[in-house]
């Protein structure tokens, strides 16, 4: 994997100060991983729905992530938690497409797009974003040939189902190696296709299709996605399985979500995506001190 390579891959930033850094190559120069700065600009995401969906408010807390330290910020116009209602396309592009626009010409952090649909990729790619995170993996129709054409780096998540259904009784022969079989399966679909191999990051998917049990199990034997070759981004914050537990509302789930991320950073994790950055980057950096102690 080579920083060059990625650099080339991500759009030049209109108005900005020329090609975004290469996130990928800086995860394994950095010696620490990367902080992804959550960006929800939907009316019912699990934690911040609604907090954010108005443009200027969603402006301003994206450039709030990057002066806390985020490597990257990530959008997103679909909420995904069990049993939310898909926007429509018109819905998802009206609230992605202007944040990452305006991002763009605002801050030197890197964007990505939280989404599934070709049409949300290519346009949010024209606006600015880097790159594309799917929680389908690609498995929508063109989703795989949209991502090939862009030619940014693109992160593969595992859910089993869909957010609809997902939590409907989640069950697997052993949750570890099946969930690195799929992303296996869904890395070597993507080479065919045309997308190169150091833009290809993976995520267990942490609470989509997985129960309590599925989930703790991951964390603890995140390492086995080594395997994989490709840098791993994990989403624990304020994930329901820390409530479940701690006994902790949404809203209270800092402390634990900061010790979910150390875990993951300690297991392998290249990139943690978060709510909470500057807590997440001062927790790395404890972690880090005594590390190379």
């Amino acid at each position: 994997m080579t920083d060059s390579a990625v650099v080339e891959a991500l759009p030049r930033v209109p108005g900005g100060a020329g090609t975004s850094p290469g996130f990928l190559g800086r995860a394994l120069a950095a010696g620490r991983p990367l902080v992804c700065g959550i960006l929800n600009v939907t009316p019912d995401s699990f934690s911040d729905g609604g907090r954010f969906a108005g443009l200027d408010r969603a402006v301003a807390h994206g450039c709030s992530l990057a002066a806390e330290g985020a490597d990257l910020v990530d959008i997103g116009g679909e909420s995904t938690r069990p049993g939310a209602r898909p926007p429509t396309l018109a819905e998802e592009l009206d609230r992605v497409v202007p944040v990452v626009e305006a991002l763009a010409r605002q801050i030197s952090v890197p964007l990505s797009v939280d989404t599934s649909r070709p049409e949300v990729m290519r346009a949010a790619v024209a606006a600015g974003a880097g790159m594309i995170n799917d929680v389908r993996a690609l498995r929508s129709p063109g989703a795989l040939e949209a991502a090939a054409e862009l030619g940014v780096p693109v992160c593969l998540m595992h859910m089993q189902r869909s957010p609809e259904t997902m939590q409907a009784d989640p069950r697997y022969q052993d949750v570890v190696a099946d969930v690195c079989a799929f992303l296996a399966e869904r890395k070597r679909a993507c080479l065919p296709a045309g997308i190169r191999p150091e833009h290809i990051v993976v995520d267990p998917g942490f609470g989509f299709g997985k129960t309590l049990s599925h989930n703790v199990a991951l964390l603890a034997s995140l390492d086995g996605l080594s395997s994989l070759g490709v840098p791993i981004m994990v989403g624990l914050s304020r994930k329901s399985m820390l409530g479940q537990l701690t006994g902790r509302a949404v809203g209270d789930r800092l402390p634990a979500s900061l010790a979910a991320a150390v875990l993951a950073a300690q297991r392998g994790a290249d990139v943690l995506r978060v709510h909470d950055v500057a807590a997440t980057r001062d927790a790395l950096a404890i972690l880090a001190a005594v590390g190379a102690g």
